[in-house]
């Protein structure tokens, strides 16, 4: 059987937390980055034959308006890796987002997307025409991830620099996942021996949370103050179209059936966990006090 080869389409804070964890367990990884400066790292327009010698392909890139941009580029190379019968797994990183607003009731795996937004919708869009390529050929686990946090991206930095806002909304929660979480999720989906059907896994920690209680928390782990409780609505009007975009749903993303499929428990249930795992690694290495 051809060695295990993985390619991540997408080498940002995600793709590389799994570049990373699948090398230290002995996989070969390539992947692409928008700032190639890196070892393994490939021009996302000269991908199509790392594609072809793929047997595992990771996608984390989004989608633009006219649809996902390694069909568009790629979409020889990878029908070539499915013919040829080397591609054993696909993994795409969407977004909780598909679901829309849904008021802060529960959603599990099986519920139906619904998105809102025009971003969600292109995710959307973007998992199905997976979905089409893949369908009867290989496993597709399509991983739907709710805010991504990890070392270098997350409530510590934002204070840190002064930008964090401790925006107050009562009832409104988001979901969250640390990327070594991410990492350790893909990795579980990649090495399983599964039928060629696709899959929905909902990479999201144990406990959606408020934003102000995540910055509030940061911040007292930093022996700072927390920024001042600003009401949503005292705000709103300030938010940028985007932001104003995230405030406008709310939902409990459950995980309960993802971790029972992987196998897994999260290293970082919460924010909690996964804010103090970074300033302890960064204390560790003497990156702060």
């Amino acid at each position: 059987m051809q060695a295990a080869m993985l390619l991540v389409l997408g080498l940002g804070h995600a793709g590389g937390a799994v570049a990373r964890l699948a090398r230290a367990a002995g996989w070969a990884v390539a992947g692409t980055s928008r700032a190639p400066d890196a070892p393994g790292v490939l021009p996302f327009a000269a991908a199509g034959e790392a594609i072809r010698a793929a047997t595992h392909l990771l996608i984390t890139t989004p989608p633009t308006e006219t649809g996902d941009p390694v069909l568009e580029a790629h979409a020889a190379a990878v029908e070539a890796a499915l013919t040829a019968g080397g591609l054993r797994w696909v993994g795409y990183v969407s977004t909780t987002g598909v679901y829309g607003d849904r008021a802060g009731a529960s959603v599990d795996e099986t519920a139906e997307p619904t998105p809102a937004q025009p971003r969600s919708r292109r995710r959307l869009a973007a998992e199905q025409a997976w979905r089409d390529v893949t369908m009867g050929r290989v496993p597709l686990d399509l991983m739907r991830a709710g805010g991504i946090y990890g070392p270098g991206r997350s409530a510590l930095d934002d204070l840190r620099a002064g930008k964090a806002r401790r925006i107050v909304r009562p009832g409104h929660v988001f979901t969250r996942i640390h990327s070594d979480d991410i990492a350790q999720a893909a990795l579980a989906a990649m090495t399983q021996d599964r039928p060629p059907v696709p899959r929905v896994l909902h990479l999201v920690d144990d406990e959606p949370a408020e934003s102000a209680a995540v910055v509030a928390y940061a911040a007292a782990l930093l022996g700072m103050d927390p920024p001042p409780a600003i009401p949503f609505e005292d705000i709103r009007a300030t938010l940028s179209p985007m932001a104003l975009s995230f405030w406008s749903e709310s939902r409990r993303v459950t995980n309960a059936m993802t971790k029972a499929a992987l196998g897994l428990a999260w290293r970082y249930p919460s924010y909690r966990e996964g804010l103090a795992a970074i300033l302890a690694e960064e204390r560790r290495q003497g990156l702060a006090q």
